[in-house]
């Protein structure tokens, strides 16, 4: 039962990212033109972190880089 309450709250966090990272698009227009290649590295470093993460059954470093993952695309993608 506690496994599942983790997992749901790992994912109510990386759903909360989409607000957050669309926040961050707003007020930071001008550091996503300038780093764009550095949220497309964070995004990579994101996703391959939480594939290892998974594979070694560590639920809370997956979430957190998933968590990094969804916010960086998510800033890029509000930015187009």
């Amino acid at each position: 039962m506690t496994e599942i309450l983790n997992l749901l709250f790992g994912v109510i966090i990386l759903i909360l990212g989409i607000p957050i990272g669309n926040v961050l698009a707003k007020y930071t227009k001008e550091e996503l033109k300038d780093g764009r290649k550095w949220f497309n590295l964070l995004i990579f470093i994101g996703l391959i972190g939480g594939v290892v993460a998974l594979i070694i059954g560590n639920d809370v470093l997956m979430f957190s880089f998933l968590f990094i993952a969804v916010v960086s695309s998510r800033s890029l993608m509000r930015k187009k």
